[in-house]
């Protein structure tokens, strides 16, 4: 009789029985015209065949830059400058650094972070012999790096003469001497034209720090350096350009202003700008967009804040390379309370993701974002990646510095529309900069340690392959063919499920929302 039923049970997957999944499409999900958050549904399981350490996480950022990781920091002036910027590359992501500053300090992070790890250095700082340690002190502080050539006049168009690193100077108290009196004046050098593999090679053998590359003249054209070497192996998937250095993206706003930062920044060797407005959907925006395709087409451009399908038209008609999504859903933010304009963040996701596909253009989720499941959901409504501010704000890269309060280390963290932020020039975004009477939409407030982005990044992406495992998605392609095919399955969550879901009938618990995450960091 046991038999019996098992077989009758088998004919369930039989190909000739009729049979209908659970759950519904993602059509069926956000139709209605009632909006909703990621927390408002959840995803079907899948069928597990995979180990998560076989998801591949790959993802494009905009038409023509992809990046390991489906993360990015929010250009925001408590989330990304340069250490923020650096850590997110390295770990496969990408930093977007905020304009709340002036021109001269936007290009100098961004060359900071283009100069932090490359494979042929071709504009290395160079030094003369009648420079000084302290000169070299001063570049090992702006830049954090020592080891620099020493050429005949101290430009690149001279020849090779000496090099100067850590260990010539370490022990000199006088800082006046002049480098001529330390430098190192037998260089094991390369000749122009060496590859990359030869060049590691030699860097190998000869246990140096640096190699510079000289061309027939005895000209110094480039350098390499042994610790580009050490971080290649422990950051393979780290995001970088063509020529090896790390990617890092800038925000600038809509106003005049913005054309000699976009300048400063294309020649700083910035890879994306962002145009950074609460409401993407102007003539400023637009023809911020077709300025910069016209003088600088190589240039991606990230376009934005969106939530609505004809944002988006106008915008991709302008020439962005990808829009950003989201009108009020952030932490700290409060236009949909105060400006009653916006839309619900996993509905304004769906929607804009499944209609910018039709033009090749990914949409970034921007805001709402506080656990690896919202991320998770996030990329199963069709976002490409994710954009991040309160989750990175905590940590030891962001700026700012750490406080105690009850005993609980912490950090501020404000909205770029907070009245603090508005008065240091963030005010650009909201089209507010020349009126007398500011109208905040954010706030200002406090973020809980999270340790460093180096620990921090890897847990969320395990978690994030946990979940890909569970929906039966071994990359975010695979998810998103089976998000417009109907194969994914969502089902809606009433308030009663989603407090079942989260802890609940406990005297007492440990472990945050993010799944433990600042506790286990704290140990």
């Amino acid at each position: 009789m046991a038999h019996d039923a098992i077989l009758e049970m088998s004919d369930v997957h039989h190909p000739d029985v009729e049979f209908q999944p659970d759950g519904n499409s993602s059509d069926q999900i956000f139709e209605g015209g009632t909006g909703l958050t990621y927390r408002d549904y959840l995803v079907l399981p899948g069928y597990i065949d995979f180990h998560p350490s076989d998801v591949h996480l790959e993802t494009r950022v905009t038409r023509n830059i992809s990046i390991h990781r489906p993360m990015i920091s929010s250009p925001m002036d408590t989330v990304t400058e340069d250490r923020m910027a650096i850590a997110m590359a390295l770990l496969g992501g990408l930093g977007v650094v905020h304009y709340n500053n002036t021109l001269e300090r936007q290009v100098e992070i961004v060359e900071k972070v283009k100069r932090y790890k490359n494979g042929f250095i071709e504009d290395p700082i160079v030094l003369g012999p009648h420079n000084t340690i302290r000169d070299l002190d001063m570049i090992k502080h702006k830049y954090n790096f020592s080891g620099i050539p020493i050429t005949e006049d101290g430009t690149r168009n001279s020849r090779l003469i000496g090099i100067v690193t850590n260990r010539d100077v370490d022990f000199e108290k006088d800082r006046t001497i002049r480098l001529s009196e330390v430098m190192t004046r037998e260089v094991v050098t390369a000749q122009e034209g060496i590859s990359l593999v030869d060049a590691n090679k030699i860097l190998k053998s000869s246990k140096k720090g640096k190699l510079p590359i000289i061309n027939e003249s005895g000209q110094l054209v480039a350098l390499m350096c042994r610790s580009d070497l050490k971080k290649n192996q422990e950051f393979p998937y780290a995001s970088k350009d063509s020529q090896k250095r790390l990617m890092v993206g800038a925000a600038i706003s809509t106003k005049m202003e913005a054309y000699d930062r976009l300048d400063a920044l294309y020649r700083a060797g910035v890879d994306i700008v962002i145009i950074d407005s609460a409401q993407g959907n102007s003539n400023y925006q637009i023809q911020t967009i077709k300025y910069i395709k016209k003088h600088y087409p190589s240039l991606e451009v990230i376009a934005g804040n969106v939530v609505t399908t004809d944002q988006c038209l106008n915008l991709i008609r302008a020439g962005a390379d990808a829009l950003r999504i989201g009108m009020g859903p952030g932490s700290i933010c409060i236009t949909q309370d105060v400006m009653a304009v916006g839309r619900a963040q996993a509905t304004a996701v769906y929607y804009t993701a499944k209609f910018a596909r039709k033009y090749g253009v990914p949409v970034i989720a921007d805001g709402g974002i506080s656990t690896i499941g919202d991320l998770a959901n996030a990329l199963a409504i069709g976002a490409s990646t994710t954009m991040m501010g309160s989750m990175f704000a905590g940590t030891q890269e962001a700026p700012g510095d750490y406080f105690y309060e009850n005993g609980v280390r912490l950090k501020k963290y404000r909205g770029m529309a907070s009245l603090e932020a508005m008065e240091a020039g963030g005010d650009k975004r909201y089209f507010s900069e020349d009126q007398e009477v500011k109208v905040a939409q954010g706030v200002a407030g406090f973020v809980v340690d999270k340790g460093s982005m180096m620990q921090f990044v890897p847990y969320l992406v395990q978690g994030l392959r946990q979940s890909f495992q569970d929906m039966g998605a071994r990359s975010i392609s695979e998810l998103h063919e089976a998000l417009y095919s109907g194969k994914l399955r969502f089902e809606k969550r009433s308030y009663s499920a989603q407090l079942q879901g989260s802890v609940h009938s406990l005297h007492s618990f440990t472990g945050p929302a993010l799944g433990g995450w600042e506790q286990n960091n704290r140990r």
